[in-house]
């Protein structure tokens, strides 16, 4: 599914948050997260799974941002000398943990030229997943300027992605949105053509580090150039060297008029998840939910619905918030969505909150 709003990439679980993934997924909601982005595989090998005990650790924080609407995507750092192995960790991996998406992160192994078998072996990488993994969203992870790197095997990664996610790091310098206007330019004129996620720079090293002032550049340039999304590199750097890096993100409203956690964002948040009890999570126990037809009452009758809208009348849907008013007790907010069976133009909602969650729903949209 589409990804749209902020992420952060997570290296390695058990240094981050102190390993505990409620703390993480607590820390992706008051950021204002609709993705977090979790390696999942190096090489030929799984990733993120304790050494000494055996224990995943991807599964609970999956479980855990889940539950609070973000989506949840894998990503795999990849050599390029075995890619049938490559991609069948990758194939496991995702299955394993029924991921929103998948990250391919190639750089210097697939672009050194003496790896003569660099070309047939990102189209065999490709060609093994898709094949395995039709309708999941993959991107590419690399580098920034594919002038600078013109050995890597791009076509043969491009043609079978969804997104592009290059490695918008503006590192010794302070003007990411040069940056990232040459990045989407220099791709624009490549064939294949996929839409741009750029990651940005949140970690700290060899003395230099980003400003406040650049990466609200960087998402005020992606958001200029009309990006759907943005995403950074690295959470645990970022929580522990830049704190007020951290923070600048954290605040950075993605959505103009809707305040980071309003409960409408992440009610969004919960409808992409495509998770019912994510979405349920945002409603009271005893919730009353209104169309034009009926109206019910309660959690059974609640998951009944969202059960019918995302997997009969909207599935694998991107639902997007495209307008917002209210405080205190009230919300009222318009939203679009579109799917394989049809597409909303005309979502038109209104929430009645008691404490955090939503009592009352009233709702009105039409499937074209």
């Amino acid at each position: 599914m589409a990804l749209e709003g902020k992420g952060y990439f997570i290296w390695q679980i058990a240094k981050t948050e102190d390993g505990n993934p409620v703390t993480i997924a607590n820390k992706a909601v008051e950021a204002g997260l609709s993705h977090v982005l979790i390696k999942i595989a190096d090489g030929i090998h799984t990733y993120n799974v304790d050494l000494v005990t055996g224990q995943d650790l991807v599964g609970g924080l999956v479980q855990q941002l889940r539950a609070r609407g973000i989506l949840v995507y894998g990503w795999h750092y990849v050599y390029g000398y075995y890619p049938e192995q490559e991609a069948d960790i990758a194939i496991q991996r995702i299955r394993q943990h029924n991921l929103d998406g998948y990250v391919i992160d190639a750089e210097s192994e697939y672009k050194d030229t003496k790896n003569t078998n660099r070309y047939k072996n990102a189209k065999t990488f490709m060609s093994r997943l898709r094949a395995a993994l039709p309708n999941l969203p993959i991107a590419l992870s690399s580098y920034r300027y594919p002038s600078l790197h013109p050995t890597l095997p791009w076509t043969e990664f491009l043609e079978k992605c969804d997104f592009n996610m290059p490695q918008v790091y503006w590192l010794q310098n302070h003007n990411p949105g040069d940056q990232l206007r040459r990045c989407v330019n220099e791709f624009q004129n490549m064939t294949p053509f996929r839409p741009i996620i750029p990651t940005g720079a949140a970690f700290r090293e060899h003395g230099w580090e980003p400003t406040v002032a650049d990466v609200i550049q960087f998402m005020d340039t992606a958001r200029e150039l009309n990006l759907k999304a943005a995403n950074y590199w690295e959470w645990r750097n970022c929580r522990v060297y830049l704190p007020h890096v951290w923070d600048a993100i954290a605040d950075y409203n993605w959505y103009p008029g809707v305040r980071q956690n309003d409960i409408t964002m992440q009610y969004i948040n919960a409808l992409n998840s495509h998770n019912v009890d994510a979405v349920l999570a945002r409603y009271t126990s005893s919730a009353v939910h209104v169309t034009a037809s009926r109206t019910v009452q309660g959690q059974k009758s609640l998951r009944d619905w969202y059960t019918h809208l995302l997997t009969r009348l909207l599935p694998n849907a991107t639902f997007n918030l495209t307008g917002y008013t209210g405080s205190g007790v009230s919300r009222t907010f318009t939203w679009t969505a579109k799917s394989s069976a049809g597409s909303v133009l005309n979502g038109n909602d209104t929430f009645g909150l008691s404490g955090t969650k939503v009592a009352y729903h009233f709702t009105s949209f039409t499937i074209n």
